[in-house]
């Protein structure tokens, strides 16, 4: 019962928070944000009673013979190469599965949130994301921070969006008009000389 040790046990009971996994003789505790590394929001939804899974010691005291237990194994661990595919400048592809009042999140992959914060969802000005977003949207977008640290990435949709432009016509709108304007000096000489011809 070593941190790290991989044992096969049965699910023995059900609670809201978490599943008891008989180890053979002595129950281990496996909590519902240790059951895999995507978000479960019920155990119920994970196992079932009588399940036989693979489960791996996160923490064993034997005072109280207390013992936590993870499915959550180093090398289905979807970070383990996120600073090549989540670099800064990364071009990505997910998914947005929810809304907050300051951004809204997008599913890179299966245990990988992202965050859309709502300064970067357009160059215009939004109130809410779902004004430029919905539930479900499969969406690209830029990667403008990565923290493997503390497992958050940052997104934008703004920096992807076109920078406005002054059409041509516009343009040459404001070129006509500025011909049409008199030189001020041309004009006052014209005056003064027709005054002392007089």
């Amino acid at each position: 019962l070593v941190p790290g040790a991989r044992l096969t046990g049965t699910v023995r009971t059900l609670t809201d928070y978490c599943a008891f996994v008989d180890l053979g003789g002595i129950d281990g505790m496996l909590h519902i944000s240790e059951m895999g590394w995507t978000a479960v929001r019920s155990p119920k939804r994970y196992c079932k009673e009588g399940d036989v899974i693979e489960v791996m010691v996160k923490s064993f005291d034997p005072e109280t013979n207390r013992i936590s237990l993870t499915t959550k194994f180093p090398e289905t661990n979807p970070w383990n190469n996120a600073a090549e595919k989540y670099a800064v400048g990364n071009i990505v592809t997910g998914t947005v599965v929810r809304f907050a009042d300051f951004g809204a999140f997008v599913e890179l992959e299966k245990g990988i949130d992202a965050l859309i914060h709502i300064s970067h969802l357009s160059r215009k000005f939004v109130k809410h994301p779902s004004e430029v977003l919905t539930i479900g949207q499969e969406i690209q977008a830029q990667v403008i921070d990565l923290n493997e640290e503390a497992k958050r990435i940052s997104l934008s949709l703004r920096v992807l969006e076109p920078e406005e432009e002054e059409t041509v016509e516009e343009e040459n709108f404001e070129a006509e008009d500025l011909q049409d304007i008199p030189d001020t000096e041309e004009t006052e000489a014209v005056e003064e000389t027709e005054e002392v011809e007089e």
